[in-house]
């Protein structure tokens, strides 16, 4: 324990985090959150409504056609093709939007940052996407932070490393250097000890009154005791690095990071191991708060959830430094192998159908013939019980794609990116 301890510490330092806030942008309403990570309090608000799902048919340049269900008050349109990997987005200080492309399945250098400019309110559709960045090592995230001198930063996760450069409103293209904050593990997908889990998600709030920026690495394997201690952790730490803590450890693969300022609290969804079949484990939803302890144990290998009760892992279950019922507890759990990835807030200013609730996207099973996920949810802040927001991805035994980030551009509108297509679609109320 003394050596787990001393190397924690010590691995909290590769840690480093970036920026999801959100400004203005071409014909878009921006949610009114400043870019130094503060913002007033959301008032309460009452459930969401529920509301029966109708067809909504979508045509792709590629030739596929299908329909996805959503509320019958919401419509939903392709406001980007043409991309490929494309995961998540952040919105910058001077309001355009940046999203990420990881290329493909593979461990590559392929990846690209894009803006994606000229758009369109009335017909729900970007004019292009312009390339920030190119030859990223698999970059599912960026992110933005102003500090308190008014220089902004964009924040740049890979597998190998974190990066930020200066930003400079207008820019098409980083006009210095990258300055280097971080090292991770970078194994490849051998699939060995340490060749999974690829991703690095930042994100930054107002923690203890101060700005503070968190980041997630996931685990080095399906299930086992991990080597390295920077491996299936969240830290919170300032702005420039400094003062790195772990917040949570034996968190598996939290690929999703939202910081809402108004609950003043992180949300992170996080996906279960795939050795305990296939009706689980579920995969989880955590919140995190200043007031809880540092260096939570989240319980992974040890300990997993299935329909929402803990038990222990059959196998790592049985180890010494097991305790299942000491750490944290999901703020929601979705069913086996849904892969929870993006997640956004809707606060009171959203249409009835939507305020007071989280909205998460499902990435899908990896294998077809389990059929969970391949959807939007919403979590009711009152209930936090996942209900479809947005359905069809998966029909009749058909990939139709694959949910992944989500941003919220207006009270009752959101982008949300397909990995399996390229594709962005803009979401809105019709009222």
């Amino acid at each position: 324990m003394q050596l787990r301890s001393a190397c924690r510490g010590l691995a909290v330092i590769l840690l480093f985090a970036s920026a999801t806030l959100h400004a203005q942008t071409e014909a878009i309403t921006a949610p009114t959150t400043p870019t130094s990570a503060d913002s007033p309090i959301d008032t309460p608000t009452p459930p969401p409504i529920k509301t029966a799902l109708t067809p909504h048919p979508i045509h792709l340049a590629n030739g596929k056609s299908f329909s996805l269900n959503l509320p019958a008050n919401f419509d939903i349109s392709v406001a980007m093709q043409g991309l490929h990997r494309v995961r998540f987005f952040a919105q910058a200080p001077d309001g355009r939007i940046f999203v990420t492309d990881m290329h493909d399945l593979s461990d590559n250098t392929d990846g690209v940052i894009y803006i994606l400019t000229g758009f369109n309110a009335k017909t729900g559709k970007f004019a292009g996407a312009t390339p920030y960045l190119r030859h990223l090592h698999n970059p599912n995230d960026v992110a933005f932070y102003t500090d308190p001198t008014g220089q902004s930063w964009i924040y740049v996760p890979l597998t190998d490393q974190l990066v930020r450069y200066k930003y400079k409103a207008g820019d098409n293209a980083p006009t210095g250097p990258p300055q280097v904050l971080a090292g991770y593990p970078a194994y490849g997908l051998s699939y060995k000890y340490g060749g999974w889990h690829l991703t690095r998600t930042v994100a930054f709030g107002r923690w203890n009154g101060q700005d503070r920026m968190f980041v997630s690495v996931g685990s080095s394997c399906n299930a086992c005791v991990e080597k390295e201690e920077v491996r299936a952790t969240i830290s919170v730490m300032d702005p420039d690095g400094k003062n790195p803590q772990v917040l949570a450890h034996n968190i598996r693969n939290a690929v999703g990071l939202r910081f809402i300022q108004s609950k003043k609290t992180l949300y992170a969804t996080n996906m279960g191991d795939d050795q305990l079949g296939d009706q689980a484990p579920d995969d989880t939803m955590f919140s995190f708060q200043s007031t809880d302890p540092l260096n939570e144990d989240v319980g992974w290998p040890f300990c997993y959830y299935e329909n929402g009760v803990e038990h222990p892992d059959p196998v790592f279950g049985k180890l010494p430094q097991a305790h299942c019922t000491a750490g944290p507890k999901p703020y929601a759990t979705f069913a086996a192998h849904s892969s929870p990835l993006g997640l956004e807030h809707f606060d009171s200013a959203a249409t009835p159908s939507l305020a007071g609730s989280m909205l998460v996207a499902l990435h899908g099973a990896s294998y077809i013939r389990i059929g969970t996920g391949y959807r939007v949810v919403r979590i009711p802040d009152a209930t936090r019980q996942p209900e479809d927001f947005i359905t069809g991805w998966l029909a009749n035994g058909k990939v139709n794609g694959r949910p992944c980030g989500i941003l919220r551009i207006a009270p009752n509108a959101f982008l949300l990116t397909d990995d399996l297509d390229g594709l962005v679609y803009y979401i809105h109320s019709k009222s």
